[in-house]
């Protein structure tokens, strides 16, 4: 599915950055915070894959440990 210019949620989706295995990142305006961010999203191949999607989580629930001065802060929604 593309993204690129849809709102999601305060997310709006500005270009596509990458992609990977899991997912794909863009580049989106988030709306509640006034700031761009990157977003990565689970491709709809692997979205059904119950290990895949446990392994999407553990991967955010890792990120978001990190607190580092060259690292930018990690938020879910």
């Amino acid at each position: 599915m593309e993204l690129v210019g849809r709102v999601i949620s305060h997310y709006q989706f500005l270009e596509k950055l990458g992609a990977g295995g899991m997912g794909d990142i863009y580049k989106a305006h988030d709306a509640r915070l006034n700031r761009f961010v990157a977003v990565k999203v689970l491709s709809s191949a692997n979205a059904g894959d119950p290990e895949r999607r446990r392994r999407f989580i553990q991967e955010a629930q890792a990120a978001s440990g990190l607190n580092h001065p060259t690292s930018s802060p990690f938020t879910t929604s």
